[in-house]
């Protein structure tokens, strides 16, 4: 007699520190939703300070595109362009946070929560196509180089440097487990760094008449702005590719898994993340048919919840019997892989007689050695 016994999917039900209840066919309990977790971009992101960035920003950088245009200083200029997607990425962020809060509903199964990394995806290909911009006009300047008023390019941008690092201080009290308010927060850093090298610029113009200080340190910005929009599209590209969250391997993960006590194998092995902050993790586990699945379950959970920081998982546990453990083979018979006909990965079994009682389970008995 067969004793597979599908227990389906369960995900962090009873957990006492997670709102989520989860029936053993993976449907949502009463207690539906996500609520109980602070995902990616939350309410916990303070907008106030988000706002306040902001303003400062937007004030300056209408400031500076002026100033620029009448110093004929690219730098300034450049300085601005990289200010101007330091505002967008903290608009996308604000927005992103109000569709982020909004409910899962419909079709939309985990609601709007990849909000956010569509607005990083799109600040990083900003400043990426910025970049290139002001790569080239530096490299025409550096050949050519216009007259440039060095006095008035130091000024503004030593007032560039205060209004930055005081922006930086405002985004660092929101919530930075969110990509984009992450984002933000390093954007201005950089464009700290490039107001420096601005200041730089103006004071090598202002005392030796060297006008090609302007484009070079335009060439530094530049590089700034493709170092950070480059971050930017890779994470969020990870994200989009259902990549394993930077930091955790699924083989380790899966090895320290099939090593807890009563577990057989895992496979179909998935760990994923959502949003900022939000990674999820998907299994099918075999357990020993002595053992009480639920129990192990719950014993998965506990490793992923405390050892990976995992709370959002969905793994669909079984009694381990000769038809499941055969895996890598084709089946005598089509009804022998109904419970995974299409597996994925490498499966994760546990050592020899880890998993095992003081005598051979049925299972064993069945199969000769695990």
């Amino acid at each position: 007699m067969s004793h597979d016994h599908e227990h389906g999917h369960a995900h962090d039900d009873h957990s006492s520190e997670h709102a989520h209840d989860h029936g053993h066919d993976g449907a949502h309990g009463p207690h539906g939703g996500h609520a109980g977790h602070s995902h990616g971009v939350s309410a916990d992101a303070d907008r106030r300070y988000l706002i306040g960035a902001l303003s400062l920003i937007a004030a300056f950088m209408v400031g500076e595109v002026a100033v620029g245009l009448l110093a004929h200083s690219l730098a300034l200029i450049s300085d601005a362009g990289h200010m101007l997607t330091d505002a967008a990425s903290i608009v996308l962020a604000l927005i992103a946070m109000r569709l982020a809060a909004r409910p899962a509903k419909g079709s939309l199964t985990y609601g709007l929560k990849r909000a956010e990394i569509l607005s990083a995806q799109a600040n990083g290909i900003t400043l990426l196509a910025l970049a290139a911009l002001f790569f080239y006009e530096a490299i025409r300047r550096l050949i050519s180089p216009p007259d440039v008023e060095g006095g008035v390019v130091l000024v503004t941008a030593l007032v560039g440097i205060v209004v930055n690092v005081v922006a930086a201080w405002l985004i660092s009290r929101a919530n930075r487990t969110s990509l984009n308010v992450e984002g933000a927060y390093q954007h201005i850093l950089n464009d700290a760094w490039a107001f420096i090298a601005t200041a730089i610029s103006g004071l090598v113009v202002l005392l030796t008449g060297f006008n090609r200080a302007d484009a070079l340190a335009t060439l530094v910005v530049a590089g700034l702005m493709l170092k950070a929009g480059y971050g930017l599209v890779r994470e969020s590209g990870r994200i989009f590719l259902e990549a394993a969250p930077t930091g955790l391997d699924p083989d380790t993960v899966g090895a320290r898994l099939a090593a807890v006590t009563g577990v057989v194998e895992i496979h179909d092995l998935h760990i994923w993340t959502i949003t900022s902050g939000y990674p999820a993790l998907s299994a099918h586990v075999l357990v020993r048919d002595d053992l009480d699945c639920h129990a192990v379950r719950l014993n998965l959970e506990h490793e992923l919840r405390e050892r990976y920081g995992i709370d959002h998982t969905t793994l669909q546990v079984d009694h381990a019997s000769p038809e499941t453990l055969q895996l890598g083979s084709a089946p005598a018979r089509a009804e022998d892989a109904a419970h995974c006909r299409d597996p994925h990965g490498s499966p994760h079994r546990a050592a020899h007689g880890a998993g095992a009682p003081s005598g051979e389970s049925r299972t064993e008995r069945s199969l000769g050695t695990h």
